[in-house]
């Protein structure tokens, strides 16, 4: 039995894409506000970041702005990369002294939003994005949701 025949999910393929992203995004967002404003019982003990300090802020802030973007669908690969590297940046500066492994380290959640970020990154933000409305009447794309490049 071919699986790929039997089941639909090359169809599927963008709506599981705008949900990942969507969820991704919504989570990433989550923590932002909980770290600038105290709110949803983060883990930062319900305070505050002190505004500009380096680099919790700034962190929070993309948190908050990047994860935002990345959920609407708006800017989302540049939103991705973005988020992507704040991610790579607080393992390498924050976790990495404390251990080798993430494992050991608590960098877990770090690892996997900058891989996640990346992923989101690559792939585009599939269905029921921003973005697109916002192309509407221009290039239109092809069924996995990437415009084609224009040729001279």
């Amino acid at each position: 039995m071919n699986f790929s025949s039997a089941l639909p999910l090359r169809s599927l393929r963008p709506v599981a894409q705008a949900v990942f992203r969507l969820v991704t995004g919504f989570l990433f967002a989550c923590h932002g506000a909980a770290s600038l404003f105290g709110v949803l019982g983060g883990a930062h003990g319900g305070g505050s970041v002190p505004t500009l300090q380096w680099p919790a802020w700034w962190a929070a802030a993309i948190q908050l702005v990047g994860g935002a973007l990345v959920a609407l669908g708006l800017f989302t690969r540049t939103a991705a990369v973005i988020c992507s590297g704040s991610m790579a940046y607080a393992y390498f500066s924050v976790h990495q002294s404390h251990a080798l492994l993430p494992i050991d380290n608590g960098g877990e959640p770090a690892v996997m939003f900058c891989w996640t970020f990346l992923l989101i990154a690559c792939l585009g933000p599939g269905a029921w994005a921003a973005e697109s409305l916002l192309r509407r009447g221009t290039v239109a794309a092809d069924e996995d949701g990437v415009a084609p490049v224009p040729t001279s």
